[in-house]
């Protein structure tokens, strides 16, 4: 099983700030490219439609593009900014910049613009190699030496049925075998293998069982919320650290996300706000945004695993 890494459980919760880095915003910063890497691939009435707006395009549809072959997705993609040429220049033409919504909603999407800049910016130059590696070494140590146990099991209705499969295996039945005829766990495919984990990730019934085993061991029947549980303990071990070349992306993303909440954080705390919708002593206790979270186990909490 590939390991995984400590990061967030709950994520960065800190307004609007915790939004993605915007496709526009990472072009502003990107800057112009060269004309020899920015072909014009379409002409609508004079207006250029370059690479590099398709690329943007490509970016702000994002999801509803995923299913799309290659192919496919270039032409609809370039087909929305051809209609998108079009429909914005009779919207000039119709004066619609000149109405109150319209300045509206372009002076909201360019603050927004000028926060993601400023955010990307800022996460990038957190993304330093000493950072990660610190994050790195600082998690490695939050699970270094954890216990871990590799074990399989058997889900059944009742506990009669569990009496019944406890009994075949003391007769010499096959574990994992019995499990593909008799578990309703979705993991009874793999002869009931559960893989390695840790005692927080199970329900405390299971844990406690699985963990008081010896390797190779079978147990009585076990009751949980999910129901009746027959536990093989297959290995024991300490649980260790993921190469860092493993986790780099994880952490890359912890490390900018931070940086981010760090520095919407400060500048809340020197900026004057008013909140005028609710009482002073509301308004200052959500005067400032949340912390981030630290990195911590990424795995699923129980009951994730039965």
């Amino acid at each position: 099983m590939t390991t995984s890494f400590p990061v967030t459980k709950t994520g960065l919760r800190f307004g609007l700030a915790t939004a993605l880095v915007g496709c526009l915003a990472l072009a502003l910063i990107a800057g112009p490219g060269r004309a020899a890497d920015d072909p014009i691939l379409a002409k609508v009435n004079g207006a250029e439609i370059k690479k590099s707006d398709v690329a943007l395009a490509e970016e702000e549809l994002g999801p509803s593009l995923a299913q799309m072959d290659p192919a496919t997705k270039d032409e609809n993609v370039l087909s929305f900014l051809i209609d998108m040429k079009i429909v914005g220049k009779a919207a000039e033409d119709k004066k619609v910049a000149d109405s109150e919504e319209f300045k509206k909603r372009l002076a909201f999407a360019r603050t927004r613009l000028l926060m993601d800049s400023l955010l990307a910016q800022e996460g990038k130059a957190a993304t330093t190699p000493d950072a990660m590696k610190k994050v790195y070494e600082e998690a490695s140590k939050q699970i270094t030496g954890e216990q871990e146990v590799r074990a399989r099991h058997i889900l059944v209705e009742t506990e009669d049925e569990a009496k019944a499969v406890k009994a075949e295996l003391d007769k010499g039945a096959d574990f994992a075998e019995l499990a593909k005829k008799k578990s309703k766990d979705p993991g009874s495919a793999d002869g009931g293998d559960l893989g390695f984990f840790t005692k927080e990730q199970m329900v405390p019934e299971f844990s406690a069982v699985a963990f008081a085993l010896e390797p190779g061991k079978i147990s009585d029947p076990v009751k949980s919320q999910f129901g009746w549980h027959i536990i093989k303990v297959e290995e024991k071990r300490s649980r260790k650290a993921p190469d860092f070349e493993q986790v780099k992306a994880q952490i890359e993303n912890y490390v900018t996300r931070k940086a981010q909440a760090d520095y919407v954080a400060k500048l809340r705390a020197e900026a004057k706000v008013e909140r005028l919708d609710q009482p002073a002593a509301d308004a200052k206790s959500d005067a400032k945004p949340a912390d981030a979270a630290k990195p911590s186990d990424s795995k699923m909490a129980p009951p994730a695993k039965k």
